[in-house]
């Protein structure tokens, strides 16, 4: 079974998440979040941060918030996930993403996530991961 380091790791080395540029906000609290400038691989067609880049980025703020809260023997795989884009993004920005646990049951965990751009809110999404065997 891994240790928190190394699913941290394992996030870290998923090839959209290094495309995307995605850092920790905190390497030495990866529960604290993410960051992520939006370059030419976060941009759509009209040259701001796309929908689906900040989807996919709320939803692992969202998982690492909830690693501290995972038995070494637990994994947890998202089922149901509500995003609301505020605000168009401009490219060149960094954008900022934390995850709260809202509630951790013993089989399904309720958390929520905000990215921002200079302390603006520009998304959140309400995320239910579902706890797992670790496999």
């Amino acid at each position: 079974m891994p240790d928190t380091a190394a699913r941290v790791q394992s996030v870290l080395d998923i090839p959209l998440n290094r495309f995307l540029g995605m850092q920790l906000r905190d390497e030495a609290d990866p529960s604290a979040g993410i960051w992520f400038p939006v370059g030419p691989s976060a941009q759509n067609q009209a040259g701001v941060l796309h929908g689906g880049v900040v989807t996919t980025l709320l939803d692992t703020a969202c998982y690492l918030a909830l690693l501290p809260h995972l038995a070494p023997e637990e994994h947890a795989v998202t089922h149901d996930l509500t995003v609301s884009l505020l605000r168009p993004v401009a490219a060149g920005s960094r954008v900022d993403v934390t995850g709260t646990v809202l509630r951790r049951g013993r089989a399904v965990a309720f958390l929520r996530a905000d990215a921002s751009v200079d302390g603006v809110v520009v998304a959140a999404a309400q995320v239910t991961k579902s706890v797992v065997p670790l496999r």
